[in-house]
């Protein structure tokens, strides 16, 4: 195959380029970033053309744009659509990196001998929609494009993609393709290879609680007025029974409940709950009762508590009862759950919660629906294939615990299953200090991509 060639000879070429993606700061969640999130934005597009797409086009949105471009060969061929973004976590707290965020290094690691690329966004999602880009270069390079391309690039995923439904909707008919390819998964292991088949939904929450007008002297007025933050702990305490159910009234009510067959298969991925529980450092797991961590990370919704601040928190000491107390929920969901639905149960609940003391605000940030897809398509197969072919191995059919709201959206507006052919571990450290993503998993990918264009055109002719 001389487009394997291709990518076994230009892969220091590759990798550099992935670094430089990566040294641009396009975190979209903090707005002082706006001019690299568009610089990124540039670069996708610059890439797409020297690879060899044609109508490459940055397409404005009332956010972030959306990088498209396109390589039609014979519109009787099947087309596959790639999405992906370029947008990035906050790097915070910076702090805890190793190595600064955005100054890409390459270290060998235990898990990667062949080197590891430290980076925010390495693995999700600068690396993986990447290896399309170079899969798509070395394809065109060999002659080996064997089916029409397009793709749909985003800025806006790590803030819930609220503009691209709109482009999907006002693009149908440019975004016509057979399949829709996207890498922003992660696999087993690269000795046990895997395509993730279902992914969870999100509702993701801000709320507020406020007690006194102003900060109050803890000394003076601690013990007669109501501390917002220990009132906020308790409310958060009660989210949870002790079996870790959420408390919720009717969160449950639309939660698919899987067969014992299917939970049992599910049960037979390869893993080790003592490797597991080794590599985060923890002495024991906790999770939802009667629940396996493999079915409490893919197919079980969960409440956790992202992030919790008030008062003093500077150096040294502050005796203040503080005036307002804050803290970031998100809900992972399952299939079935509505997240506007879920916002509007937690929301309800989580205020019933509060005592007259305190005054409490909800906002709803960002969510998405869960997603499964089927094993039976085209698709599907085609992946597979390209996983044997590359891996010498058959793919696991996964679910995994993330979420990415483009899949649903998919499905609603094209009529079209995403096939979820991510490269990424789940020791990537992804919206975490120290992300990164292995070389090998890197060009692997872009190998795998290559193959899956050969055989999703050989299977479609079927």
């Amino acid at each position: 195959m001389a487009s394997k060639d291709y990518i076994q000879q230009n892969q220091d070429k590759f990798i550099e380029e992935l670094l430089e993606l990566l040294r641009i700061p396009s975190v979209s969640a903090d707005p002082k970033f706006k001019e690299d999130v568009l610089k990124a934005a540039a670069y996708v597009k610059d890439s797409l053309v020297e690879a060899g797409a044609d109508k490459v086009e940055i397409c404005p949105t009332p956010g972030y744009p959306v990088v498209y471009g396109e390589k039609i060969i014979d519109p009787a061929l099947p087309t596959v659509l790639v999405y992906g973004h370029y947008d990035v976590q906050p790097a915070d707290p910076y702090e805890l990196w190793d190595s600064a965020p955005f100054e890409p290094v390459i270290k060998k690691t235990d898990l990667h001998p062949d080197g590891a690329i430290f980076a925010r966004g390495s693995a999700d999602d600068k690396g993986q929609f990447f290896m399309h880009v170079k899969a798509f270069e070395a394809m065109m390079a060999e002659g080996e494009l064997t089916c029409n391309v397009k793709f749909m690039i985003e800025g806006e995923e790590e803030v819930g993609s609220d503009n691209l439904a709109n482009f999907i909707k006002e693009n149908k008919e440019k975004l016509q393709a057979d399949v829709v390819l996207i890498s922003d998964t992660s696999m087993l292991s690269l000795e046990t290879p895997s395509v993730t088949v279902g992914l969870r939904g999100l509702a993701y929450m801000q709320v507020e609680v406020t007690g006194p007008n102003r900060d109050l002297h803890s000394g003076t007025y601690g013990g007669a007025v109501a501390n917002p933050i220990n009132i906020l702990c308790k409310m958060i305490a009660q989210l949870q029974d002790e079996d870790r159910r959420i408390t919720v009234p009717g969160f449950y009510d639309k939660v698919e409940e899987l067969s014992a067959v299917y939970r049992k298969k599910l049960n037979e991925a390869p893993f080790d709950l003592n490797d597991y529980k080794r590599k985060l450092d923890i002495k024991e797991v906790e999770g939802e009762a009667g629940f396996t961590t493999l079915e409490r990370t893919g197919i079980r919704p969960t409440l956790d508590v992202n992030g919790i601040w008030g008062g003093y928190i500077g150096e040294g000491a502050k005796t203040v009862l503080p005036s307002k107390a804050y803290a970031k929920i998100s809900m992972r969901l399952v299939p079935n759950q509505d997240h506007h639905e879920i916002s509007e149960l937690f929301q309800k609940h989580f205020e019933s919660l509060a005592p007259d003391s305190v005054k409490v605000k909800v906002t709803p940030h960002h969510g998405g629906k869960p997603a499964v897809v089927p094993t039976s398509s085209v698709g599907y197969k085609a992946a597979e294939e390209a996983v044997s072919e590359v891996f010498g191995k058959k793919a696991i059919p996964t679910r995994e615990g993330g979420s990415v709201p483009i899949t649903s959206l998919f499905q609603e507006e094209l009529k079209l299953d995403p096939i979820l052919l991510g490269f990424g571990l789940d020791t990537d450290a992804i919206h975490s200090p120290n992300e990164h993503y292995g070389v090998r998993n890197y060009l692997l990918g872009i190998e795998t991509i290559a193959a899956f264009f050969k055989n999703f055109r050989k299977l479609s002719e079927k």
